[in-house]
């Protein structure tokens, strides 16, 4: 019995596997006064410029996911927050900025909560606001956020 190409093929799928390469994401919504937080990335950022983002980031190795989302929203916004639950999970792949390579994403998108509004943007971003949930509707018909965001935000 020949197998002939079979095992390449399975090597083949097996080494791509084994190099496809996961990361976590934890953002969080907050809302303070009817109004939800959203930061808008440098003109000068190589992914989304100019583009409005959820705040939050990426999951260290070992790291409990929201004890990853408490630290980014201080480093990028000043605000110290409580996680409450998940509101929703979205995929995001792209290409890292120094390897060049391709990195396949889940984004855990949790609800937080702030006792103040006093936020202090980190060089990360030029710009912060909090918007209604009928303007983040507008930012999205103006494609404003970022494709996470958009699906975040979306009704579905």
């Amino acid at each position: 019995k020949n197998n002939g190409i079979f095992p390449v093929i399975n090597y083949f799928f097996w080494r791509f596997n084994m190099n496809t390469q996961w990361g976590l994401a934890a953002k969080g919504i907050c809302e303070y006064n009817g109004k939800v937080l959203l930061l808008k990335i440098r003109s000068r950022s190589s992914h989304d410029a100019g583009k409005w983002e959820i705040p939050g980031g990426k999951v260290k190795k070992c790291e409990f996911f929201d004890d990853a989302l408490k630290r980014e929203y201080l480093e990028e916004t000043g605000l110290e927050v409580d996680v409450q639950e998940l509101y929703k999970t979205v995929r995001k792949d792209y290409t890292a900025c120094k390897t060049k390579q391709d990195i396949k994403s889940i984004q855990l998108v949790m609800k937080v909560t702030c006792e103040s509004d006093d936020v202090k943007i980190s060089e990360e971003h030029d710009d912060f606001g909090w918007f209604t949930y009928e303007e983040i509707d507008e930012m999205i018909k103006e494609e404003l956020l970022t494709p996470p965001a958009i699906i975040a935000f979306s009704k579905n």
